[in-house]
């Protein structure tokens, strides 16, 4: 396991690698320094940490020794998968106590069955990996999102993922028919078994589900698979306003069941991915302050997707609801409709840093909550720029507060960014919703958690967090401080 390279392990790190070489084999103990080094730090490259050891289990026997080594040595464990946290959840303490654990080379599609809607998937599985499997069979799993290429089904179980067809299918809370997970103590955890009814008291799957690694390893998950779509449509509007969008997703959603996706971004978001991608242009000629990207789909190839949206958008066109809109000719041009959606992050952190928050409010509430804090958050910090964008149907957005220019990004990211994110913060909390909508807490939220929580749900978080692990080792500084 070691090389000329190598990091200089603690003595007891260096005890728990020699244990765990009598379990695993050497390619999957690395103590390599560049090989270990790209995922010491997150998706955003805001939190750095340190780690000495990386472990690469291939089997749940395997994890369940890392796991009893972990015990026996006191050495905290970070499990990884695609390293796409949005909130530092998958980067390790910089004081190098801890060992990343990837669940990377746990890649089995163990199960995929059509005729029972389901996919049992290892958690190193990447989720277009196992978009590819159930289209192969006939069926399709309905969660998508931006990093569906490096996003595994362990980190979007462990997160609660969310996504753009949510609206209609839920989160991954919703999609998840069991679990498998070894426990703090080492113990297997197996609730594969997708039961329609089980009231043998808590749900372990649930409290496993969400709990950002905290409470114990995801290993595999049973999945719902749904039917193949048969057509689809996609759309873009360009509308006068939030409230606007609103009553429109209200028609569609009478219109029919297929409305799988309604996001709405406003035009300066339009305009930073329009500067971002090469070649890209606006997909209507109207300038207008707001944009909903629609998508509708059909499992029965009887019915028009298309036609579904003709008929609601000309009829919106003739009330003066919207103001311009255009179907996608083609799955191509679909696609690179949702490119333009799903580049908005990229196409945002090029403009220069951002104070960028995940939240949720209840969707009734949502057009003015982002209206009204917009111009609360520009006039309470002059010189920024803020707007949100995301899943209007189910209440999600990202509002972000762009840095006036020429902010220093360390100043920014140091000495405003929290200042600016607990101001957010009180309002989302004021409108009744959640500081966390689908990125988790993970190290990033941790402190705004336990200051905006009330006691009784701070106190319940504590209490099953020592139940499960009394020593605190899965996962250490995330989601809930010691």
């Amino acid at each position: 396991m070691n090389s000329p390279q190598d990091t200089r392990m603690t003595p007891t790190l260096d005890r728990f690698a020699t244990d765990l070489s009598a379990h695993l084999p050497a390619r999957a103990i690395v103590t390599d320094a560049s090989t270990i080094a790209p995922w010491l730090v997150d998706w955003r490259r805001r939190y750095h940490g340190r780690a000495d050891l990386l472990i690469e289990p291939e089997s749940v026997d395997q994890v369940q020794a890392v796991v009893r080594a972990t015990r026996k040595h006191g050495v905290p464990l970070v499990p990884q998968g695609g390293n796409s946290s949005m909130v530092g959840g998958a980067t390790p303490p910089g004081d190098g106590t801890a060992a990343i654990l990837s669940l990377r080379r746990m890649k089995r599609l163990r199960r995929v069955d059509a005729d029972a809607g389901l996919a049992v998937a290892e958690a190193g599985v990447i989720l277009a990996e196992l978009h590819d499997a159930a289209q192969a069979v006939g069926r399709r799993f309905p969660l998508t999102l931006g990093a569906r290429g490096s996003a595994t089904v362990g980190g979007l179980v462990s997160t609660n993922a969310g996504g753009t067809q949510v609206l209609r299918f839920g989160t991954m809370r919703g999609l998840v028919a069991g679990l498998e997970a070894v426990l703090p103590d080492g113990s297997l955890h197996d609730g594969l078994s997708p039961l329609k009814k089980d009231n043998r008291g808590y749900d372990l799957n649930q409290l496993l589900i969400g709990a950002e690694g905290t409470l114990g390893i995801v290993t595999a998950a049973a999945l719902r698979l749904v039917p193949a779509i048969a057509a689809r449509a996609v759309a873009w509007v360009a509308l006068g306003s939030p409230d606007d969008a609103l009553v429109l997703l209200r028609r569609f959603q009478a219109a029919s069941d297929g409305v799988e996706s309604f996001e709405l971004l406003p035009t300066e978001s339009l305009d930073a991915v329009l500067a971002y991608l090469p070649d890209a242009r606006a997909p209507v000629t109207t300038r207008a302050p707001w944009h909903v990207l629609i998508e509708v789909t059909a499992v029965d190839a009887a019915i028009s997707p298309a036609s579904i949206i003709e008929r609601v958008l000309a009829a919106a066109l003739e009330d003066g609801l919207i103001a311009d809109a255009t179907i996608a000719a083609s799955e191509a041009q679909a696609d690179g409709f949702w490119r333009m959606r799903e580049s908005i992050s990229d196409a945002e952190r090029a403009t220069g840093p951002a104070a960028q928050h995940d939240i949720s409010v209840p969707v009734e509430a949502m057009p003015r909550f982002m209206v009204e804090a917009a111009a609360a958050c520009e006039a309470r910090f002059p010189g920024t720029r803020a707007s949100g964008f995301g899943h209007l149907g189910d209440g999600n957005v990202h509002f972000h507060v762009r840095a006036p220019a020429g902010t220093d990004p360390a100043d920014w990211y140091g000495a405003q960014v929290p200042v600016v994110s607990a101001f957010v913060h009180d309002l989302v909390v004021a409108a009744g919703g959640s500081i966390s909508a689908e990125h988790g807490i993970g190290q990033m939220k941790i402190a705004e958690l336990a200051r905006l929580s009330s006691p009784a749900r701070m106190g319940a978080l504590r209490a099953i967090k020592q139940a499960f692990d009394p020593d605190w080792l899965f996962n250490p500084g995330k989601l809930i401080a010691r």
